[in-house]
């Protein structure tokens, strides 16, 4: 979310009851160099605050998540001109929605977005975790082509998939979307898991679906991301 304090006062009101959790920046800059580590499901915009780097902001995500990965939201005054309207339905913007927010129209059209893009129950299923050392999260997997064993750190996990930071990024230049990985081995604490996986999303960061687990693996997934949440200290949580 980019916005000022008011701005998203008013949007946190409509989308954090979703079951959508909302992390805010005041400066583009900032959430462009953080886009890669906390992966955003989506992405709302103040065009009223930031109303030339919003342009810049939609293109930098654009050129690494499609709609189908991130879907944006620009929000926009009464006064918002036709011509930028069509710029940002050009350069990749999901939806347009008026800033106040005044009318059952415009506030359903924005939780129409999100729920389009975003299925709540999903949302709340595939609850993702931002991990630590001490939770012991490892994965590895081989490269179908030539069986090299590509490692990297785990950056989040739930029970639908994970992210990983490649440790050889030169690895990956082979790999494309939706490659299904067949031998990958997943450790959650002190148990081996052998999940079959799909690429989702490809760039410094690597995203993987499970696709699916050997019989019993996935509920043990998700005792452990159950168990997970209960230990969290509270200066690993992501600040709303």
């Amino acid at each position: 979310m980019l916005g000022s304090d008011d701005t998203y006062n008013l949007i946190s009101l409509y989308v954090k009851p979703l079951g959508f959790e909302l992390i805010r920046y005041n400066q583009v800059l900032k959430a462009m160099d953080n886009i890669d580590e906390i992966e955003p499901s989506a992405i709302i915009i103040s065009a009223r605050d930031f109303p030339r780097h919003w342009k810049t902001m939609v293109q930098f995500v654009r050129a690494e998540f499609s709609k189908d990965v991130c879907p944006i939201i620009l929000l926009r005054s009464d006064n918002f001109p036709q011509e930028e309207i069509h710029k940002a339905s050009f350069l990749g913007v999901s939806g347009i929605v008026t800033e106040a927010l005044d009318n059952h129209a415009e506030i359903d059209r924005l939780q129409g977005i999100l729920s389009r893009y975003l299925p709540v129950a999903e949302k709340r299923q595939n609850h993702r975790f931002h991990t630590e050392p001490w939770q012991k999260i490892g994965f590895i997997f081989c490269r179908p082509e030539d069986n090299v064993l590509v490692t990297g750190e785990v950056k989040t996990i739930s029970s639908g998939g994970l992210s990983i930071l490649p440790d050889n990024p030169s690895q990956m230049k082979d790999m494309f979307l939706d490659m299904e990985l067949k031998e990958c081995s997943l450790r959650i604490g002190d148990s081996i898991l052998s999940p079959v996986c799909r690429i989702a999303r490809t760039g410094r960061t690597v995203s993987m679906q499970f696709l699916s687990f050997p019989e019993g693996e996935l509920e043990t997934l998700k005792t452990f991301l159950e168990k997970l949440a209960l230990k969290m200290p509270e200066t690993s949580k992501k600040p709303d």
